[in-house]
């Protein structure tokens, strides 16, 4: 891009796929080197200096810091969206794809809460010697995944055949970053909807690259770790086996099962995990990725039909789609930046033995999606227990929000004979 940040299209078009057609690459913006150094207001330079990233001591969590997303673009119009593709016939315009039309597209975010900036240390090369004031640089990734050039469409909208050329991007990119020095988290997670956050309409998802294992992922790790010393089984399979006998099974297809979990927090939430023991999403087979956009799409349409107003019209649903794959650095499955670990490597084979006795991975691979919406009009606030203590409280029961998923559509794809229904 002009500014230097990378760009990558994923294609499903046979003409493009072929090479008889190709996608415009050259970015006319008049956009300066994002490292350049930054001038003060009394003329002197400086170096370009990336987020900074400061660890909570009463929580051992890191925070990073980027004030400079305040200013970010906020709900544009549809004809000025940045993430629209470009015009055509227009001299310029602030679009960051110069295509004027794409299937999939990846860029790094014009944005970036986590970025690195070459020739700054990375975060575990930084000798912390004040045990109340540990900082960083943020030195990890931000990218956008735009699902589709049509402003007004949805991942849940889309063929499936394109929901699957979506899941592909996301396997590129998380072992791309993998292997990215200093990443010790791949994350692939979409915003969807106003009541969310979102800033920007156009159906898109971001990845992070994150220079630390996030605190879900640390928690999680403990409970696994607990849950195989004190029984000998891997908690997120033995979980799996658990809900698919249960009443909170919602869809299962050859490869995938989504369930409703036994104690879910939020007014819908379902997970999605495959059958398989697998780490993250770069050890999926073809057939579980077929399988994964068939039965990620029909749970995407049921969830957008899970409400519905006085006229009995469905009500979109603003969630979070998040990926939990296991961290990418053996060693850094601590609370923050340290030293050590091999790259690439998953935390299964760390230090910690984060791997049950078959190898299979503690932090095992599967997709959390949930929404605030608790009724029509009415959203779940985090109000003092949830925010102030931490202490969560349901307005719902994980059988309800099964049960309403389940009138949606049947809870097997495949007939008896394995074909689609």
């Amino acid at each position: 891009m002009a500014d230097g940040r990378e760009l990558v299209y994923f294609d499903d078009d046979p003409r493009h796929v072929s090479g008889e057609l190709g996608r415009e690459l050259r970015d006319t913006r008049p956009l300066g080197d994002r490292f350049a150094p930054v001038e003060d207001e009394d003329g002197t330079q400086r170096p370009f200096q990336g987020p900074e990233m400061r660890r909570d001591v009463l929580t051992g969590d890191w925070i990073p810091l980027a004030a400079h997303r305040m200013n970010r673009t906020f709900l544009p119009a549809a004809d000025s969206c940045p993430l629209c593709p470009a015009t055509p016939g227009a001299a310029y315009q602030d679009g960051e794809v110069p295509a004027t039309d794409y299937d999939v597209v990846v860029f790094e975010n014009r944005f970036p809460s986590l970025m690195r900036v070459p020739g700054a240390p990375l975060p575990e090369e930084v000798e912390q010697s004040d045990p109340l004031h540990a900082s960083a640089p943020a030195a990890g990734r931000c990218e956008v995944v735009c699902f589709s050039s049509d402003h007004r469409g949805s991942l849940a909208a889309l063929p499936v055949g394109r929901l699957r050329t979506v899941i592909e991007a996301w396997v590129d990119r998380t072992a791309t970053l993998g292997t990215e020095p200093g990443i010790a988290q791949v994350f692939c997670f979409e915003n969807r909807g106003p009541e969310i956050g979102v800033t920007l309409n156009h159906p898109h998802g971001q990845i992070y690259g994150y220079p630390y294992v996030t605190p879900r992922t640390e928690r999680l790790l403990e409970q696994a770790r607990a849950y195989r010393d004190a029984t000998g089984g891997n908690l997120l399979r033995d979980v799996l086996a658990s809900e698919r006998t249960s009443e909170r099974l919602v869809l299962q297809g050859e490869h995938w099962s989504a369930y409703v979990p036994y104690a879910a927090r939020w007014p819908v939430e379902v997970h999605l995990a495959p059958h398989r023991d697998v780490a993250d999403l770069t050890e999926l087979t073809a057939a579980e990725l077929d399988d994964l956009a068939v039965v990620y799409h029909a749970l995407l349409q049921r969830l957008d039909q899970f409400f519905v107003d006085a006229d009995d019209a469905a009500i979109p649903l603003p969630y979070i789609s998040a990926w939990q794959q296991a961290p990418v650095t053996a060693g850094r499955a601590g609370t923050g930046p340290s030293a050590g670990g091999a790259r690439g490597a998953h935390a299964a084979g760390g230090p910690d033995g984060d791997a049950t006795a078959d190898g299979a991975p503690l932090a095992r691979l599967h997709l959390q999606v949930f929404s605030v919406l608790r009724a029509p009009g009415r959203l779940k606030y985090l109000a003092g227990s949830e925010s102030g203590a931490g202490a969560w409280i349901s307005d719902t029961t994980p059988e309800r929000i099964a049960a309403r998923l389940r009138e949606l559509g049947p809870v097997d794809l495949h007939d008896a004979e394995g074909t689609r229904r």
